[in-house]
């Protein structure tokens, strides 16, 4: 069962997305249905490729494996075909995440995906977004490709950015996917923090960041947390929201993970957190037909 948000928490919420002070984070659970979940990668990968470890649910390190294994780009050019050929998931449905997040009509939206969803969605609103991602590592294929920043690019509402923290199977010399990849990710970013450009770090630093399609057991959320977000001081002021999926527990045990998650976040002392425990579906669906009701009534 979801453990639902306060009634100030949605209140906060909503007005922060109407004056375009809120960031959605969309993680790999808002493609559950459409395409496969780490998890099920790494496994499928460590029983064809014969993985010699235990941890064959863990992509990173399953990814780590077969990049030494075969070739550097091997798990990259792999998920690049799996992945091309998934058609987007039907955004008229009233509960998809990526169309409930395109129809708020804001300016930055980040992921940490490697698929064009989020940019597909805006498009099917009629909106023009331009796609970004995270120029981390020194591929001549990602730091000779032309930004949209160098032509004056700002976002806006009309014309949001998708930014893509972890690279997108476009260039998929961008992706950040082995264990090495997250290691060198992080410690790039905490030595230079300009290689984000100015709207994300602002976006960071001056927004509520709604955390979409994320659990505590995801390598993508840990990093979030504990290399970015907490680094960078994100959401100044703002309370953010992390919706996340439940783990398959007792009750006793559940109540053990939330005291966790609680913990977790009281770590870092520069951001408010307001955790959703529940389906992403369902918290799209809620979220669509509170934010109709708040628009309409303003």
């Amino acid at each position: 069962m979801a453990e639902m948000l306060s009634e100030t928490d949605w209140e906060d919420l909503l007005w922060f997305i109407k004056e375009e002070k809120c960031t959605p984070f969309i993680g790999a659970g808002a493609c559950a249905g459409v395409l496969p979940l780490g998890a099920d990668i790494a496994r499928s990968w460590a029983e064809q490729y014969q993985y010699p470890l235990l941890d064959s649910h863990d992509l990173a390190r399953v990814a780590q494996f077969l990049a030494i294994a075969r070739y550097e780009m091997f798990p990259k050019d792999t998920i690049k075909r799996q992945f091309g050929s998934v058609a987007p998931p039907n955004f008229n449905d009233p509960a998809e995440p990526h169309a409930v997040l395109a129809s708020l009509n804001l300016p930055i939206y980040i992921t940490t995906n490697y698929d064009s969803f989020m940019l597909e969605a805006l498009k099917h609103r009629k909106r023009q977004p331009v796609q970004e991602f995270c120029r981390w590592n020194n591929f001549p294929q990602v730091t000779g490709s032309r930004s949209v920043f160098e032509d004056g690019y700002q976002p806006t509402a009309a014309n949001p950015l998708v930014y893509h923290l972890h690279g997108h199977i476009g260039m998929s010399q961008s992706l950040v996917l082995t264990e090495g990849d997250y290691l060198d990710f992080l410690i790039r970013l905490s030595r230079d923090q300009s290689l984000l450009p100015p709207p994300i770090r602002t976006a960071l630093a001056g927004t509520s960041l709604l955390f979409v399609g994320y659990s505590l057991t995801d390598w993508n959320f840990r990093v979030l947390f504990r290399g970015l977000v907490g680094s960078l001081g994100a959401s100044l002021g703002y309370t953010s929201i992390a919706v996340q999926l439940p783990p398959n527990l007792s009750q006793i045990d559940m109540e053990r993970a939330r005291g966790y998650l609680n913990k977790y976040f009281d770590q870092l002392q520069q951001i408010r957190v307001s955790i959703y425990w529940g389906d992403v579906r369902e918290f799209a669906l809620e979220l669509r037909q509170r934010w109709e009701k708040f628009r309409n009534a303003g």
